[in-house]
């Protein structure tokens, strides 16, 4: 009787060939909620080398997060580039910017413009935003894998005005810390489960 109860996954992992099992790693590691940490668990107790398994996983989240930085950065834009030009209109339109006085509307509802109602934050964003707050991108940065994947911290970050440059540095930094951390872990629980 084996000692490892994930030789089976280990015997399944190493059907698949050696140059593909970091590429899957690393596609792991950008889906959230798995991230770079999660696929390099997976990695780890699938046999793969740990180092392997952590490159290839932070990697994954690395690119991901650049990408939903960069994305979210050109939708930031946009939109601040609509409101101000919304704005102009009104103002031009000679409606004035603050609520008509004893109507209720804002100047933007009385000039017949829709004004799209604010969604309710999730909670999970509620805590980032408090975290920002006290602690500035760093410190939410590092420890909001807690509450949201870091593809949605990082959107978040920058919907709400941070440096994209920022960002994503504390994002990469924070990546590599967590997926290290989990990574070592992995390997010393794998270690002690085997023997």
């Amino acid at each position: 009787m084996s000692n490892n109860p994930y030789e089976g996954f280990q015997e399944f992992v190493g059907q698949v060939p050696d140059l593909l099992q970091p590429l899957l790693i690393a596609v792991a590691g950008a889906i959230p909620y798995i991230e770079g940490e999660g696929s390099a668990a997976i990695g780890v107790i699938a046999g793969v080398h740990p180092v392997i398994a952590g490159l290839a996983g932070a990697t994954g989240n690395i690119i991901c997060v650049v990408l939903v930085v960069l994305l979210s950065s050109r939708i930031r834009t946009a939109a601040v580039a609509r409101r101000l030009s919304r704005r102009t209109a009104v103002r031009a339109a000679g409606v004035p910017v603050a609520a008509g006085a004893g109507s209720g509307l804002s100047a933007p509802e009385e000039a017949g413009l829709a004004v799209p109602a604010e969604p309710e934050p999730s909670k999970g964003r509620q805590r980032l935003r408090r975290w920002i707050v006290r602690f500035g991108v760093p410190g939410a940065s590092l420890i909001a894998p807690f509450a949201l994947p870091t593809q949605l911290t990082a959107a978040t970050l920058v919907a709400s005005g941070v440096n994209k440059s920022w960002v994503i540095l504390w994002q990469v930094i924070a990546i590599v810390l967590w997926t290290g951390l989990v990574t070592a872990a992995a390997t010393g629980i794998l270690t002690v489960i085997t023997g």
